[in-house]
């Protein structure tokens, strides 16, 4: 099965373009919910170090309290399979990483150098939802190490968008879930 045939959302990789641009300024796709949220969780080379290892093996979604099945580094190509809920009660949410970014330097979205690293994965059948979403560790100039989340989304199919509401109040709670998990990787604030 081709990638491209087992990923079941448009404007893949769209997480890793929105990444180089400024909290806000992404072109999100109309009909999909989206999150663009970029907390400060340390400073320096180490905490920037943690906090990109624990991204790409897959520590944040651990420490948010998900259970993973994946290889041991997010590379592009990887399936995984991720769940959350309580105790056995969890419900599946399969994905594919779109993208994978080891720590570099590179231009940031206001023209100075900043070190980025993390990945973008995307739905695939049997999600409650469809779209995508990425992890990403940034150090910027002055040291000041930063985590960002950016997701869009829908629910897919009508049981899903049923329970919308219960959704958004799950994605909320997971993403300061991931926002805690980030602080705790890069030893900070």
């Amino acid at each position: 099965m081709s990638r491209k045939a087992s990923l079941d959302y448009p404007f893949l990789g769209l997480t890793r373009l929105v990444a180089h641009k400024r909290a806000g300024e992404g072109q999100w796709p109309k009909g999909f919910g989206h999150v663009d949220k970029t907390v400060a969780v340390g400073q320096g080379e180490e905490a920037f170090a943690a906090l990109a290892e624990g991204i790409l093996s897959w520590e944040i979604q651990k420490r948010a309290g998900l259970r993973v099945a994946a290889p041991p580094r997010a590379v592009v190509g990887a399936h995984v399979l991720s769940g959350f809920g309580v105790g056995n009660l969890r419900l599946p949410v399969p994905c594919e990483v779109v993208w994978a970014m080891e720590p570099q330097a590179e231009a940031g979205p206001d023209g100075t150098e900043v070190h980025m690293a993390g990945f973008g994965y995307g739905t695939l059948p049997g999600h409650p939802a469809v779209g995508e979403e990425a992890f990403i560790a940034m150090m910027t100039a002055d040291g000041g190490v930063q985590f960002r989340l950016l997701a869009f989304s829908k629910p897919a199919g009508l049981i899903f968008k049923l329970g919308a509401p219960v959704t958004k109040l799950t994605q909320a709670g997971v993403s300061r879930s991931y926002q805690q998990a980030a602080r705790s990787l890069a030893g900070g604030f």
